[in-house]
């Protein structure tokens, strides 16, 4: 942290030890490879611009640059939706896409069950489904999910098994324990 906040150079080490993470977090939100790209890029921006203004808060094992990044992270993808509701665009068409496979039959199955589960998750408030996100894709602590939220690690555990049980009931299975 030091070094990059004295050589811009440094902040490589921390953009590739971060950005797989970010585009991840980004990719699942907006489910578009070029918008998270893209988001990807302006947390990126925004946290070198920001770098001198950071303090590491060492309280434990959790990275605070992490959770710093995924605020920022928060922060851009509220923007850009807000941005997308005042604009909106129409989706490409991939059917084209589903006629190149093997199987094209077991592929439309295979979206079909994609798709449900997405949409049961989309119907999920912000929260929750952000929580779903930063838990299992992102594979964040509770702790670390607070941070980012500005929640409590027992509100975030709460968030998450909401949201489970409500996708599990959306699609017809059983309610988690």
């Amino acid at each position: 942290m030091e070094a990059a906040r004295r050589d811009h150079g440094a902040f490589e080490t921390l953009y590739r030890k971060y950005v797989a993470q970010v585009y991840s977090f980004a990719l699942y939100e907006t489910r578009d490879r070029h918008a998270a790209e893209d988001l990807t890029e302006q947390v990126f921006l925004q946290a070198l611009h920001s770098l001198p203004r950071f303090r590491e808060q060492g309280d434990g094992d959790a990275s605070t640059f992490r959770v710093w990044l995924f605020r920022i992270a928060r922060n851009a993808l509220s923007n850009q939706r807000r941005w997308a509701r005042r604009h909106p665009t129409a989706p490409l068409d991939d059917d084209l896409a589903i006629a190149a496979t093997d199987d094209p039959a077991n592929e439309v199955v295979t979206r079909d069950l994609v798709a449900r589960a997405w949409a049961a998750i989309d119907r999920l408030p912000e929260d929750r489904r952000r929580a779903l996100t930063m838990r299992f894709v992102e594979e964040m602590s509770a702790r670390e999910i607070g941070q980012v939220m500005g929640r409590s690690e027992g509100a975030v555990r709460v968030l998450v098994h909401r949201a489970l049980r409500s996708v599990a009931e959306q699609l017809g299975g059983s309610r988690p324990s």
